[in-house]
């Protein structure tokens, strides 16, 4: 089944648009962007409630019943690329339009209930009025692991959230086009991508070009995505932001991860797994040249730390542990699952990275969030442009040379047979270090441990050259009822040769 789109009219959130008939992609990036900018002169109007009610009823399993037909994919004769949708209903109420970008013009896809299967109890769908559905979203394929199959690498769906997989790997955490009051008293906004206009690629192309507006009570944006598939897929992002009001925390960039339970956890369910975790951990990328590694957590309430900053080079969410051993497990392959890293492509300026961590009682919730606050806020009838990379990964940001934290460790300090001692009650932490500059460093070389805390004292602080190359960094922490905030990293000569492990410590932990 061959797919075309031509003519040059579309709609766009109600009014009527037309796309300059020009081979100039930015051309129509700048038409998104007008629109953008009118629907946030004008007060904001939620998305039309038209989905036919037999599809806002059905249930989770009937949801699933419905598949799009691959032979039905869009581009598939054409282009490496090809595009598949997905049905409205269930969870996915409000509907978004999809147009296509072909020979210069612009048209949309119109909904197909031949484009799916309905199998089981899906089938009674196809004797309702299914004229109205709209699509929920849409993903793309291209041959990640091999010439013979298309593979799926990006999928858009859900209010911003956009999910990406590189080269032998599974489906983990997902991005977002912006966060906005997240884990804030006022509760959070979550803006949507209503609109889509994707280029059709040609035959022999390595990239897939798309556009989006976003909407929202607070703002309208425009956005411009060049998605790279491959080892990395990688994706460069434009966006131009125009608010409506006073935005609090505007969150850029902002990347969902799960964390359940880790090595360093505590309180861990009665599970034969070692770990459950989409993300081990933040990494930061200070604008001053400091690495900082912050593992993450499954806390008993909200927590959100800021890291200040200036200027930063990059920030991600990475699940480091890539042992199957480390999880056991064969059906989720946590040791599959992405990291992903941002990188500013212009200067943002002073503003903070925050991490934001929920309790979740298991892995079926999203309970990591992190994203760039700048300093300046975003305030009614002003714009905001963006322009930064983000991209999958298996190992660390090529950039990062220093050693890094592979393990985290703590329990308690009480030596066995001994009664009484001093440092019963105390916390014993270990950190241990690996690769990078470490690699050239001699187990009898200086190695120092520089450590320090914000509250409250540490005690016996040490390092120690390991049997497999790395180093170990060692402390107790007497107990108390304040958090400690510390921070460690290794040093040979004054100079830091590894990267900055930073560790909140809860009395509750």
């Amino acid at each position: 089944m061959q797919h075309s789109a031509k003519g040059t009219l579309l709609v766009l959130m109600g009014s009527l648009v037309t796309l300059p008939a020009v081979a100039d992609q930015h051309n129509h990036y700048d038409s998104v962007i007008d629109s953008a900018r009118t629907l946030a002169e004008a007060p904001y109007q939620a998305a039309d409630d038209d989905l036919p009610e037999v599809l806002r009823d059905i249930d989770y399993d009937t949801y699933r019943q419905i598949r799009f037909d691959p032979e039905n994919a869009y581009w598939r004769d054409e282009s490496p690329f090809n595009l598949q949708l997905f049905h409205s209903g269930f969870l996915f109420q409000t509907p978004v339009r999809l147009n296509v970008i072909e020979d210069d013009q612009a048209a949309p896809l119109r909904f197909s209930s031949d484009d799916f299967s309905y199998d089981d109890d899906a089938r009674a769908l196809l004797d309702e009025d299914l004229s109205g559905s709209g699509h929920a979203g849409f993903r793309l394929h291209y041959p990640l692991n091999n010439d013979d199959y298309a593979d799926e690498f990006a999928v858009f769906l859900g209010a911003s959230y956009f999910r990406l997989v590189g080269e032998g790997q599974v489906y983990g955490l997902s991005t977002r086009g912006l966060a906005i009051d997240t884990a804030s008293a006022q509760g959070e906004e979550f803006p949507a991508f209503r609109e889509f206009w994707l280029y059709k690629p040609d035959a022999d192309a390595e990239q897939v070009t798309l556009l989006a507006l976003m909407d929202s009570p607070s703002l309208s944006g425009a956005y411009r995505f060049v998605i790279t598939p491959g080892h990395d897929t990688r994706v460069e992002v434009e966006a131009e932001l125009f608010a409506r009001d006073d935005i609090d925390k505007l969150g850029v960039a902002p990347l969902t991860s799960m964390f359940t339970f880790g090595e360093a956890s505590r309180e861990r369910p009665d599970d034969f797994r070692p770990q459950v975790h989409d993300s081990d951990g933040l990494l930061i990328h200070t604008g001053a040249d400091e690495w900082i590694w912050r593992p993450l957590g499954n806390p008993t309430q909200v927590r959100t730390s800021a890291f200040m900053d200036d200027a930063p080079q990059g920030f991600g969410l990475m699940q480091r542990e890539r042992d199957f051993d480390r999880y056991l497990d064969t059906e989720a392959q946590y040791h599959r699952r992405p990291s992903q890293w941002v990188k500013p492509v212009e200067s943002w300026g002073k503003g903070h990275v925050e991490l934001v961590e929920i309790p979740a009682p298991d892995e079926t919730h999203d309970n990591i969030v992190a994203y760039w606050v700048a300093e300046e806020p975003l305030e009614a009838g002003q714009s905001r442009r963006l322009h930064y990379l983000t991209h999958t990964l298996g190992e660390q940001p090529s950039e990062h040379d220093r050693g890094r934290v592979v393990r985290t460790r703590q329990g308690r300090a009480a030596v066995p047979g001994q009664a009484d001692a001093p440092d019963d009650d105390a916390r014993q932490f270990i950190v241990d270090f690996q690769g990078g500059a470490l690699e050239a460093i001699a187990a009898d070389e200086p190695v120092e441990l520089a450590i320090s805390a914000q509250q409250g004292e540490i005690k016996l602080p040490q390092v120690t050259a390991l049997p497999n190359g790395g180093w170990r960094a060692s402390f107790r922490l007497p107990t108390g009822d304040q958090p400690r905030d510390i921070r460690l990293r290794l040093t040979l000569e004054g100079d830091p040769v590894s990267e900055t492990w930073n560790y909140v410590w809860y009395p509750d932990d």
